[in-house]
């Protein structure tokens, strides 16, 4: 099932999602599929559960975009451990459509986290899953990419949203 992508200035977005405490249900597996389903749909690399309404500290992330089926990661309950180096790029967001800004990031960074059966793992990476996993990592926090940006960067897209939203075109 795609569900549809929760856009900026829906509460769910802002505030912490809750640690998931049930793992490897029939109903967790179908949510994750679901996950991937609508994350390829909306051509992501990442989606984190509240992006589509659901306050829960789930996120996956392929940086294949479905090329590569090994490259599939679950991340229950993620907890970055270390970040290391910087680096800045253009950054965008499935919740906040057609804008994208410059955002600095670790350049590596090093993860905690469950698998969808329960077990705990940690993985390292670099660059654009770098930035993938501190991208849907803040999603689970109540952060959006826009918190790394100046405050009129910020208050520039704010306006132009409010605009959207007040035309009818921001749904």
């Amino acid at each position: 099932m795609v569900y549809p992508i929760v856009k900026y200035g829906d509460p769910v977005l802002e505030r912490r999602a809750a640690i998931v405490t049930e793992f490897d249900t029939p109903e967790l597996h179908q949510f994750l599929d679901d996950m991937f389903e609508s994350m390829y749909a909306a051509k992501g690399v990442g989606l984190a559960a509240p992006q589509i309404g659901v306050s829960r500290r789930i996120a996956v992330i392929d940086c294949s975009v479905g090329e590569v089926p090994a490259d599939k990661i679950v991340l229950i309950n993620p907890e970055i451990l270390k970040v290391e180096g910087k680096q800045k790029g253009e950054e965008g967001c499935l919740s906040i459509p057609g804008f994208r800004e410059e955002v600095r990031r670790g350049k590596r960074v090093t993860v905690r986290a469950h698998n969808a059966i329960g077990e705990v793992f940690e993985m390292t990476g670099e660059d654009l899953l770098a930035r993938a996993i501190q991208h849907e990592t803040d999603h689970l926090s109540g952060r959006l990419y826009i918190t790394h940006i100046s405050t009129l960067k910020r208050e520039l897209i704010r306006q132009k949203v409010r605009k959207l939203a007040k035309a009818g075109d921001w749904t």
